[in-house]
């Protein structure tokens, strides 16, 4: 009987069935839950409670953002309002043409650093996994070290360093100091370490240096733990509000964040206003997720090459 199949990408040279696919996550869930229904039920019940109290706020802060600002106050709290809901929010919102500036800005920091930071972490962490030079093991110690420092020590003497060099309020001194990550540096020696000698011995016959190997062998093979690092970086560049709030003070240099701590009137903060501004800030991130959940999820399961 013939069998539907899914194709890979092409280049990816292979081809996998539709039962496979079943039997592979049938065999996970197996692993995890062992074959017991009780246990499969009750985690079914736990990830439904737990997905639930996430999405509460989240839920709520929607409901708001489509509230006028008597009804976003109004005591006891209503999930449908008396006078339904309006756009008017959101139409304020676009009209100032703040959050539209704020996004531009965040949308450049945050890829400035996912771009820099990935470049920076994987040769570093290469540098960790296949290279061999005195200091190497004390120095890797030090950064794995540094993972445990709270970055709010490093604050001040950053400050200092940017107003030294003339970054403060600039798009440099916002970007700077968030491109070094040890964790991620961490990650990347590790799944580094992993690949098979084998492969990299290869290149070195064909008499590839360490930057072609890097570049055009353990790269490309390494896509799904790059994506993840990416994806994380990003995430973390545009959800930064402490660094870019202390270091700048220029409101055309605001990122979605730090702006949105500023929407207020005479009587105080807008809360329906902050809510839409909050929920536009959070679309490029759940759709970032909805594009790419299968590369996370593939990376944070991958220990090693192809998980194997």
């Amino acid at each position: 009987m013939a069998v539907d199949t899914i194709s890979a990408p092409a280049g990816g040279g292979f081809r996998r069935t539709l039962v496979e696919r079943r039997d592979e996550q049938r065999r996970t869930r197996a692993l995890v839950l062992g074959r017991s229904k009780v246990a499969t039920v009750l985690a079914v019940v736990v990830l439904v409670l737990l997905a639930v109290t996430w999405l509460l706020p989240l839920a709520w802060a929607v409901d708001t953002s489509f509230k006028t600002e008597a009804q976003a106050q109004a005591v006891p709290l209503q999930w449908f309002p008396d006078g339904g809901f309006t756009l008017e929010n959101y139409r304020t919102v676009l009209e100032r043409g703040e959050v539209g500036r704020w996004m531009v800005n965040t949308l450049f920091i945050a890829g400035s650093v996912t771009i820099l930071t990935v470049g920076v972490c994987a040769l570093a962490g290469y540098g960790f996994a296949r290279t061999r030079f005195r200091g190497k093991n004390l120095l890797f110690a030090g950064t794995v070290a540094l993972i445990a420092v709270p970055g709010q020590i490093l604050i001040v003497p950053l400050f200092r360093q940017m107003e030294a060099i003339g970054a403060v309020d600039t798009y440099q001194g916002v970007i700077l100091p968030q491109l070094v990550a040890p964790v991620m540096v961490y990650i990347f020696s590790k799944f580094f370490a992993e690949v098979p000698q084998e492969i990299e011995d290869a290149a070195r016959v064909d008499g590839a240096g360490h930057w072609r190997t890097f570049w055009s062998i353990v790269l490309p093979i390494s896509r799904p733990i790059v994506s993840a690092v990416a994806i994380f970086v990003f995430i973390g560049a545009w959800n930064n509000f402490l660094w870019p709030f202390i270091v700048t003070n220029n409101p055309d240099l605001m990122t979605l964040p730090v702006g949105l701590s500023t929407v207020k009137n005479a009587y105080g903060t807008i809360y329906a206003q902050t809510m839409a501004s909050a929920v536009i800030a959070a679309l490029p991130l759940i759709l970032l997720f909805m594009l790419f959940q299968r590369q996370i999820v593939k990376a944070v399961a991958t220990t090693g090459l192809g998980g194997r």
